[in-house]
């Protein structure tokens, strides 16, 4: 037998309201249950004294006297030698148990007390001396108090406000995690959710950010590898055929097939390059202005390097070998183009690190800067990355980058050449 509910709207309704129920249950037996006792208490006492004053008016002959008393406080009073009465008083009960047990220490004599519910009256019939039976009459409300029943009422009213009032937002809330259930299990199966934003709460809407980014950091996976091996199988057919002509002919040489074998090794390790800069990586906490200058004087011993980085580093949390990897192609790409200089500046905020790497060289065109930053893209003969053939340097390095987070953008430098702005930001 399941006794919590799966859904998380029922989940939720039954978190709010089992709470309240119990608050309001200790509530009503600890401080109402004590207050309703005091009260009947002080009800049942005031209308004995009342009935045992009259009692002694009547026993002592002075029946009118107790007439007009009882006239006073809204009693009625009558004297009947007999009267018919059901066989089963009314003394134990909750109502009236309390006056019978007064009336019984007051009177010292046998009390019957009947409640007529209908008309909400209390009859009380007490024995005289000349036996003959004193019937004394009243509201109910003289020695019963309705305000329990009010808060009672009020209690379970309350609780059905509260009830309506979180309805609302809860089935707001559970919508949202419903949406992202379900955009969730379109993503796993390969397929888009069109129309699928985030809403509902904070956490909510960055839970579905994330997997909004994480659906297409998995596009773009996926479109990389299918790329790779399209350049894969397109760069390796043109030597392999050109070695198997050779070979089949007979003009094959030494010479001829070691460059065709150099040439696809440097296709190959230009592809396992970008492999690796894929591959997941343990965070730690890093700082870039020693990197960065380390990776400037190995790869530009020859160029003039300009830094401008800052003495005191915000330290980050990130993949350093990733990032090492990322920016060596950014300012290896760099040194290969430049002419005379290079210069590298990082500005840190508090939210995030910018790095711009520029150089001196023939820059890219603006209608190819997009096509830079895609892998297995050749570009013109005046800014190639070398790697067989196919643009796979400035790719590496933005893949990583957005693997961290961050963005990579291709501008014009006010030096004449390429300008590489990185951002990244510190969580």
């Amino acid at each position: 037998m399941r006794l919590i509910p799966r859904s998380f709207l029922a989940r939720t309704i039954l978190m709010v309201l089992v709470p309240l129920v119990i608050t309001q249950v200790i509530i009503a037996d600890f401080f109402f249950g004590n207050h309703w006792s005091r009260v009947h208490n002080t009800l049942a006492r005031s209308f004995s004294a009342e009935i045992t004053t009259m009692m002694n008016f009547i026993d002592s002959g002075n029946l009118p006297v107790a007439q007009s008393m009882a006239r006073d406080i809204g009693i009625n009073v009558s004297i009947n030698p007999k009267l018919n009465r059901p066989e089963e008083n009314d003394n134990k009960s909750m109502v009236a148990g309390r006056l019978a047990k007064y009336l019984e220490t007051q009177l010292n004599r046998p009390a019957n007390i009947y409640i007529d519910r209908g008309e909400r009256l209390v009859f009380v019939d007490v024995p005289t001396r000349d036996n003959k039976i004193a019937t004394f009459g009243t509201s109910l409300y003289r020695i019963y108090s309705t305000s329990s029943e009010v808060f009672v009422i009020w209690l379970i009213g309350s609780i059905l406000i509260v009830s309506i009032l979180i309805s609302p937002f809860v089935i707001l809330h559970s919508r949202s995690i419903r949406r992202i259930s379900n955009a969730a299990n379109r993503f796993g199966r390969g397929l888009d959710a069109p129309g699928f934003k985030p809403s509902g709460s904070l956490e909510i809407r960055n839970a579905a950010a994330s997997m909004i980014k994480m659906k297409e950091r998995i596009d773009r996976y996926n479109r990389t590898r299918t790329d790779m091996l399209n350049a894969v199988s397109h760069d390796l057919k043109s030597p392999l055929t050109r070695m198997r002509l050779a070979i089949e002919t007979g003009d094959a040489t030494d010479k001829a097939l070691l460059q065709d074998i150099d040439r696809m090794t440097e296709m190959v390790n230009g592809y396992l390059a970008f492999a690796r800069g894929e591959m997941p990586e343990v965070e730690q906490a890093t700082e870039l202005p020693a990197t960065l200058t380390r990776i400037a004087r190995d790869a530009a011993p020859d160029k003039k390097i300009e830094l401008d980085l800052p003495d005191t580093p915000v330290q980050f949390y990130a993949r350093p070998m990733a990032l090492t990897r990322a920016f060596s192609n950014i300012i290896e790409n760099a040194a290969r183009y430049a002419n005379k200089k290079i210069k590298i500046t990082e500005h840190d905020t508090d939210e995030s690190i910018e790095v711009i790497i520029e150089d001196d060289g023939p820059g890219i065109p603006d209608n190819k800067k997009q096509d830079a930053l895609r892998p297995f893209v050749r570009l013109d003969e005046s800014r190639n990355d070398k790697t067989g053939g196919t643009g796979l340097g400035l790719s590496i390095a933005k893949t990583a980058i957005e693997n961290h987070g961050g963005q990579i953008f291709l501008e014009d430098s006010p030096m004449g050449g390429l300008r590489v702005r990185v951002v990244l930001p510190i969580e």
